[in-house]
C-alpha cells in the first residue's frame, strides 16, 4: 500500500468562521509528510460563505465541490468519498479540532490494516458531551458491533478499496457507526490510535442534545435491520488492534492503552510479524 498519497475529505455546513483556517493547517499538515495529496472540502449547502471563503484561499492542493442543498454530515462524507482520488482516504472535520499533522502515523498503519481509526485522549469537550459519548460508544460496541472505542472521532484513514465496500447510506451523523458495523460484518480488521484533541476554532457545533434521542432512535432501528435481520458476519473474526504507539504529548501517562481485543472481550493474538526475506 502507498502510504505517501493521500485524500482527505473535509465535511462543511455553515463552517465559514474557520474553514480557512481548517484548509490552511490541511495542507501545511499534509506537505511534509505526503508525496503527493489533494484536500476535498465537501461544502453541504451552506448558508453561509463557506464556500466562498475555500475558493478566496485559492489553496493549491484544495477543491471544492458543493451540494446545492444541504443534504447531511454522511452524505457529504461519501460525496467526498467517491470523489477522492488517491489509494488511501481520510476525513476529519471542518472545526479544526484534530493535530492533521498526526494523520502520518495513521496513514502509516494503512499498510498493515485497511481501517485505521483514531480514538479521542483528553477529550477538549463539555462533561455533557462526554458522557453522552461514553454512554452511545458501549450501546454501539454492544448492539452492533462497532468494535471500537470512540467510533465518532472524526480522523480515521482508510484503503480505498475498503472503503468502496463501507460507503454510508446514512445521511446523518450516523454514518460513522453504520460504517463500522459494516467492517466488521465484513471481517475487515482494524486498528486504533490515540490522537490529540483540541477546543473547537470557531463557529457552533452541529451536534446539539436534540439529536440524541434522535440517534439512539436510529441506533435501534439500524441494529434491528441490519444486525438481527442482516447478512452474518464474515466467518474470519474481525479483529481490532490497539497500537502500542505513545499517546500524544496532551494525554501521555492518562489513558495506557489496552491488550489487543477481538471486539468481544476476548485477548486476540496480535498480527504476525513479518518474516525477512531470504
Amino acid at each position: 500500500m502507498d502510504a505517501t498519497t493521500l485524500s482527505l475529505v473535509i465535511p462543511a455546513y455553515d463552517e465559514a468562521a474557520v474553514i480557512g483556517r481548517a484548509v490552511r493547517e490541511a495542507e501545511a499538515a499534509l506537505a511534509g509528510r505526503f508525496a503527493d495529496f489533494e484536500v476535498l472540502v465537501v461544502d453541504d449547502g451552506s448558508r453561509d460563505r463557506t464556500a466562498a471563503a475555500v475558493e478566496e484561499l485559492a489553496a493549491p492542493h484544495t477543491r471544492l465541490v458543493r451540494h446545492g442543498a444541504n443534504r447531511g454530515y454522511g452524505a457529504a462524507l461519501r460525496t467526498g468519498f467517491e470523489a477522492a482520488r488517491f489509494p488511501l482516504v481520510a476525513f476529519t472535520d471542518a472545526d479544526c479540532q484534530f493535530e492533521l499533522s498526526e494523520l502520518g502515523t495513521l496513514a502509516a498503519l494503512a499498510d498493515e490494516y485497511p481501517i485505521v481509526a483514531g480514538y479521542r485522549v483528553d477529550r477538549k469537550d463539555h462533561w455533557r458531551r462526554r458522557f453522552f459519548s461514553w454512554g452511545y460508544n458501549r450501546l454501539a460496541r454492544g448492539l452492533c458491533g462497532t468494535r471500537v472505542r470512540d467510533v465518532d472521532c472524526a480522523l480515521k484513514v482508510f484503503r480505498r478499496d475498503a472503503l468502496a465496500r463501507l460507503l454510508p447510506e446514512s445521511r446523518g451523523f450516523f454514518v460513522n457507526t453504520e460504517m463500522m458495523t459494516r467492517a466488521r460484518q465484513l471481517g475487515l480488521p482494524l486498528v486504533e490510535v490515540p490522537v490529540t484533541h483540541r477546543p473547537r476554532a470557531g463557529g457552533d457545533s452541529k451536534v446539539s442534545l436534540r439529536e440524541v434521542p434522535k440517534t439512539a432512535a436510529r441506533l435501534l432501528r439500524f441494529w434491528w435491520a441490519n444486525v438481527v435481520r442482516g447478512p452474518r458476519p464474515a466467518v474470519t473474526p474481525a479483529a481490532v488492534f490497539r497500537t502500542r504507539l505513545p499517546a500524544p504529548p496532551a494525554a501521555r501517562g492518562r489513558v495506557p492503552a489496552p491488550p489487543p481485543s477481538t471486539g468481544r472481550g476476548r485477548p486476540a493474538a496480535p498480527p504476525a510479524p513479518r518474516r525477512a526475506a531470504s
